[in-house]
């Protein structure tokens, strides 16, 4: 009985060219993936800030409705029935990944990558008086890391 070696399996430059392949996939994959992330918290923001404007609308409208003049709230997470989730009373900027806050006249959210965004928040005049008006809510600015 004559025996035959068999030879079953990947030569080496098979091997090669296999990881040389995963090499490029995982080349463009990464950054896209890394791209999608940041999209997705931009758009999770852009829903919070959208909300904020439609509660600033609402509770003029109610000021309006309830004194005679429109006002916007001092702190702008007021005019929401529900926070967002983050959302902290510190009197700080955000530092804590998800974060929500308001303070020095603007609102500060932190990413899960660390990188920080402000919204300029001006409360207008309040007071009830004939001077009474609605503020303004800037557009998102980044915040340079200590």
């Amino acid at each position: 009985m004559k025996h035959t070696k068999s030879h079953n399996g990947f030569t080496l430059i098979e091997l090669i060219i296999v990881m040389v392949i995963l090499g490029i996939m995982a080349a463009v994959a990464v950054p896209r993936y890394l791209d999608s992330i940041s999209n997705a918290e931009e758009a999770a923001e852009d829903a919070v800030i959208s909300s904020i404007r439609a509660g600033l609308t609402q509770y003029a409208n109610n000021s309006l409705y309830e004194s005679g003049r429109a006002e916007w709230p001092t702190n702008p997470f007021d005019a929401l029935s529900e926070k967002p989730a983050g959302y902290s009373t510190d009197v700080t900027d955000a530092d804590v990944d998800g974060e929500w806050t308001f303070s020095n006249d603007r609102i500060t959210h932190q990413r899960a990558d660390n990188s920080r965004f402000a919204w300029a928040y001006d409360k207008g005049t309040q007071g009830g008086g004939d001077d009474a008006k609605i503020g303004s809510l800037g557009p998102r600015t980044a915040i340079a890391l200590p």
